[in-house]
C-alpha cells in the first residue's frame, strides 16, 4: 500500500523559512508527479506547487518566488521550501503524488495526511 509521509511543519513568524518534506514508500513503480496542496480553515484545498520526474516545476501565483519544490527521486521524496512565510500561507499542507502504473498507461493519486503550518504575524 502506497504510503506518503510528510514532516516539517509547525509555527513561524511571518517572514520566516519552513521546509516541508514527503516520501513516498510502499511501491517502486514510477512517481510522475509529486507536489503540495494547502487547505486554510473553511476552505478548499488549493494547489501550491508540482514537480514532474524530470524536474520541471509549476507553482500557485500566490507562492511563486517565495517556495521552492524539489525532488530526490533516488529516495523518492519532494521537498517545498517555503521562505518569506505570510499569516495568509496558514494552512494544513498536503502531499500528492501520482504514482503510474507498470506499462505508465495511467497514474494513480495518492494524498498525504497533512502536517500543518502556522505564521504568525
Amino acid at each position: 500500500q502506497v504510503q506518503l509521509v510528510e514532516s516539517g511543519g509547525g509555527l513561524v513568524q511571518a517572514g520566516g523559512t519552513l521546509r516541508l518534506s514527503c516520501t513516498a514508500s510502499g511501491s517502486n513503480r514510477s512517481i510522475k508527479t509529486m507536489g503540495w496542496y494547502r487547505q486554510a480553515p473553511g476552505k478548499q484545498r488549493d494547489f501550491v506547487a508540482r514537480i514532474t520526474r524530470d524536474g520541471t516545476t509549476t507553482y500557485a501565483d500566490s507562492v511563486k518566488g517565495r517556495f521552492t519544490i524539489s525532488r530526490d527521486n533516488s529516495n523518492r521524496t519532494a521537498y517545498l521550501q517555503m521562505n518569506s512565510l505570510k499569516p495568509d500561507d496558514t494552512a494544513v499542507y498536503y502531499c500528492n503524488a501520482k504514482i503510474l502504473s507498470v506499462m505508465e498507461t495511467f497514474s494513480v493519486a495518492y494524498w498525504g495526511q497533512g502536517t500543518q503550518v502556522t505564521v504568525s504575524s
